[in-house]
């Protein structure tokens, strides 16, 4: 009962009337007609459904079970959308999730971040993970060698990105990681990463909105000291980079 209140709730947010057309101008700049994309963490697929509505032949890896099939019925019959139900990490094998059946989208890999955060940020104070499931994963590298490369990958895996972003061997053109307050150390590990592996550049948005908040795009050192001097003080937000070429 907790699992199916959970999926109403996220298709409630995240699948509400307009919230599809805000999101495929924000990702017209990144997605064109037939360009790859990776959607690491669809959860309730509106941003795997924005990346095909512009012509995006998508990737979607969702690994909680429920979502999953959810997406299978309702997404994967669109030609240009494949779902896999699987986690990505460092390596390939097995891991454990950490589910929150209330909130499927919190759901993490990370179990020291689903253990800390609620202390070090109040907007998940009331989080409970409350079921373990073991899920097959696998890494950016493989998906690579199955798929293709992508022109763009985005990465919202709550406190796992860091660990997405250590199964890369090779810069792809544009990449997104969620990062929230209180976890801000894996936000440092994905840009230092990110800057092992291209010459990038940075910009961020705050939560769910569709709005850079810096006119010019910055260095990754620049972001480190955004990022220690406590990134504006904002609750969670989404980071970009795409390579300066």
């Amino acid at each position: 009962m907790r699992s199916a209140f959970g999926l109403l709730r996220s298709l409630w947010l995240y699948r509400r009337p307009g919230r599809q057309r805000g999101l495929r101008r924000f990702y017209a700049p990144f997605v064109e007609e037939g360009d790859l994309v990776f959607d690491i963490g669809a959860h309730v697929g509106d941003r795997t459904l924005a990346f095909a509505a512009l012509g995006g032949r998508v990737v979607a890896v969702e690994p909680q079970p429920m979502l999953a099939a959810w997406l299978r019925r309702n997404l994967a019959a669109k030609g240009q959308i494949e779902v896999l139900e699987q986690a990505v990490g460092a390596e390939a094998g097995a891991g454990e999730l950490q589910v929150s059946r209330a909130t499927p989208t919190v759901s993490s890999m990370n179990a020291r971040w689903t253990r800390d955060i609620g202390t070090h940020n109040p907007g998940f104070a009331g989080v409970r993970w409350d079921s373990r499931i073991e899920v097959p994963v696998t890494t950016l590298d493989r998906m690579i060698d199955t798929h293709g490369r992508p022109r763009f990958c985005k990465i919202d895996v709550e406190g796992h990105e860091a660990d997405v972003l250590s199964g890369l061997s090779q810069p792809l053109e544009s990449v997104s990681v969620e990062f929230v307050a209180g976890a801000l150390d894996v936000a440092q590990a994905c840009v230092d990463r990110l800057d092992k592996l291209g010459d990038y550049r940075f910009n961020w948005v705050v939560g769910e909105q569709r709005t850079f908040r810096w006119k010019r795009w910055r260095s990754g050192d620049d972001v480190r000291e955004w990022l220690a001097s406590g990134a504006d003080g904002v609750a969670s937000g989404d980071l970009y980079a795409r390579l300066a070429s």
